[in-house]
């Protein structure tokens, strides 16, 4: 299975990403098997940090060897997705425990939604039945160091 990552810069050998700001499934290097969302995110990046390029890095995800780690995998937005999706966000240094995250990824829209709930605006009930109307993209999150070992770099290249 090949999957995407979006950067302003080619990624050959990826690492785990420490943020101060909370990201979706914690610490981790994250990928999309969409295309075309890896792309925006590349474009997103080179906005954000004023780059040259939108670059996006391709991988080999041994899919087989995966079936070993601990994995989580939320196949929609539902309460538990929703649940951890808090944690991280606002804890910086909250560990869930996984490998492999898989899930929706929580996008400008849907990062709304959620920001409405931690701020106490919104419950979470009505925020999941909110975001079943949303069209929401997936994405992986590799969150150990050993987890990244099943990815193979393939190849990268420049969005226009």
């Amino acid at each position: 299975m090949i999957l995407y990552h979006g950067s302003n810069v080619a990624v050959e050998d990826p690492k785990i990403i420490q943020s101060v700001k909370g990201k979706d499934f914690g610490s981790a290097f994250y990928l999309t098997p969409i295309k075309e969302q890896a792309e925006r995110m590349a474009i997103r990046k080179k906005r954000m940090t004023r780059s040259a390029a939108a670059i996006v890095s391709a991988f080999e995800f041994d899919t087989k060897r995966a079936k070993t780690f601990r994995t989580k995998t939320f196949a929609e937005a539902d309460m538990d997705w929703l649940e951890m999706i808090i944690k991280c966000r606002t804890d910086s240094s909250y560990r869930h425990g996984y490998d492999i995250v898989k899930g929706k990824i929580a996008d400008d829209s849907v990062g709304e939604t959620i920001l409405y709930v931690i701020e106490g605006v919104m419950k979470k009930e009505d925020a999941i039945e909110r975001l079943k109307f949303q069209k929401i993209n997936s994405q992986l999150a590799f969150c150990t160091e050993e987890s990244l070992s099943l990815l193979k770099f393939v190849s990268s290249y420049e969005v226009k």
